[in-house]
């Protein structure tokens, strides 16, 4: 794998909030109960849906020293009841973008939700690789 260097991954990650930004709808985050797929290209399980947040556009918020910032999700409301296990983010495309462990690479305040209740993420801040 290459490492580019601070800048570098800044840019790389200016243009991947750009590639969000694509297509006639929003970009979002779909939250699943199951175990996450070896990779993005595997289908998710639909009957393992939980809760669909949607970002706005644009969804880039601002630069920081060492990562950048999207602009909080909407409010959600969770569709069933589970355990927040994985998220895929897709872009406005529908693009599947990249696969996302909660409590790895995600963290949630309670990864318990229970259908009929509101999820929104408000920080989300992505950082290059090192």
């Amino acid at each position: 794998m290459i490492y580019p260097s601070i800048e570098a991954g800044l840019v790389q990650l200016q243009a991947l909030a750009n590639f969000l930004d694509q297509g006639g709808l929003n970009a979002t985050f779909i939250f699943y109960d199951d175990t996450k797929p070896a990779n993005i290209t595997v289908a998710a399980n639909n009957s393992a849906k939980l809760v669909t947040l949607t970002l706005p556009k644009p969804c880039f918020k601002k630069f920081n020293a060492d990562s950048i910032e999207l602009n909080q999700t909407d409010a959600a409301t969770v569709t069933k009841t589970g355990t927040a296990v994985w998220a895929r983010l897709f872009n406005g495309e529908g693009k599947a973008v990249a696969d996302f462990a909660v409590g790895a690479d995600i963290t949630l305040a309670n990864p318990n939700l229970i259908i009929g209740s509101t999820l929104m993420m408000n920080s989300i801040v992505l950082r290059p690789s090192t």
